[in-house]
């Protein structure tokens, strides 16, 4: 069996809220591109390079590279990963989410060829479903609550409140939430890098009293020195995100304890293989991750839960929800129900296209110029 075609199919899903946002930049539209492989024997798989500006992914540049790799992999073996990712490695340095699409395809192609659920792949798994935790955009705090209170009462139990860097804002962000979902929901904050050090331990202290449990990415992602001094001084988890998008990046964070838990996500890390060598690296050093917010199509949630369910360090809510509030969605397979996600059943990761999507190669999901 080999790789005898490798698509690169456009997926663009607008935000069902237009004036979604976070500290670094307004998300109206979430880019991506989906990689389709098919067999000589007829076996397809795909995957999903998401185009994350504050990540340094840009839509053009991913589908550059994906362009630029498929020779690399048609032809090949599809149980060869080790070998074909070492070819593309070779060919192309970083570039995480375009090789994250295409291990995510090679990887769904030996499950399915195998008649094999996707976590069998990597020691099969520990739970058969995940907790869900929901991001709230940066909005006014009646607003924020105002969601808050709905996300409660759609069965969520685990919310992450984006915040923009000054104190008396974020606070009251947080405190108004809390009144508005009760004590016994757990939060987090997420800068997205938008705070100095001092101010990051500030409020870090004066959220704890308000039960926040994880703080993510509050200073710049290379400021080692400042992640490191904000952990040394916060009584609550500090977590890495852009921070850590890559292995290496992974094992510093662990190795030098510069922070209490990472943020794992499937393309920021280049793929299943390497999120789960992400994992082993925090589970080696004692260190907590956890699976980040996965935006993009279901297929990606679906791909990474089924690592996720083998994880035995694995301590809170994932972000495998966020396809809900994405509209244009061309694959299926995976759905929040009561504030979890089911790790899927059947061959493969269970996430596929729709069938009203198979002609998603040609204009069903344009890539809007001004997006």
């Amino acid at each position: 069996m080999i790789v005898a075609e490798f698509d690169v199919l456009p997926c663009h899903m607008p935000q069902s809220d237009p004036g979604w946002r976070f500290s670094i930049h307004a998300n109206r539209v979430s880019k991506g591109w989906l990689v389709r492989l098919v067999t000589d024997t007829g076996v397809t798989g795909y995957g999903y390079a998401s185009a994350t500006r504050h990540m340094g992914a840009s839509a053009e540049g991913l589908k550059g590279a994906l362009e630029a790799f498929a020779p690399h992999v048609i032809g090949r073996d599809p149980f060869n990963i080790e070998a074909c990712l070492a070819v593309l490695d070779h060919e192309l340095t970083g570039i995480y989410q375009a090789k994250a699409a295409i291990d995510c395809a090679l990887h769904e192609i030996n499950a399915r060829a195998l008649d094999l659920p996707l976590h069998h792949l990597f020691g099969g798994k520990l739970r058969d479903e995940i907790p869900v935790m929901r991001v709230l955009s940066i909005k006014a705090p009646d607003e924020m609550a105002e969601r808050g209170r709905a996300l409660v009462a759609d069965g969520y139990r685990f919310i992450k409140i984006k915040v923009d860097g000054n104190v008396n804002d974020d606070f009251e962000r947080v405190r108004a939430i809390r009144d508005a979902v009760g004590p016994d929901i757990r939060l987090t904050i997420d800068a997205n890098q938008a705070y100095v050090p001092k101010d990051a331990i500030l409020i870090a202290n004066r959220v704890a009293e308000l039960g926040v449990e994880i703080f993510e990415q509050p200073v710049a992602a290379d400021d080692h020195a400042g992640l490191k001094l904000v952990t040394d001084h916060t009584p609550i988890t500090i977590e890495a995100d852009e921070s850590a998008g890559s292995l290496r990046e992974v094992m510093v964070l662990v190795a030098d304890r510069i922070v209490d838990a990472v943020s794992l996500k499937v393309p920021k890390l280049g793929g299943l293989r390497n999120a789960v060598a992400a994992a082993r690296i925090c589970e080696a050093g004692r260190v907590r991750c956890r699976f980040g917010a996965h935006v993009g199509p279901r297929l990606m949630s679906a791909q990474a839960a089924h690592v996720a369910a083998g994880l035995a360090g694995l301590e809170f809510a994932c972000e495998f929800g966020e396809f809900v509030r994405l509209t244009n969605d061309p694959t299926e397979g995976i759905e929040n129900i009561d504030g979890k996600v089911a790790v899927p059943v059947g061959p493969g990761s269970g996430g596929a296209l729709k069938p009203e999507a198979e002609a998603v190669g040609s204009d069903a999901y344009p890539m809007p110029a001004d997006a």
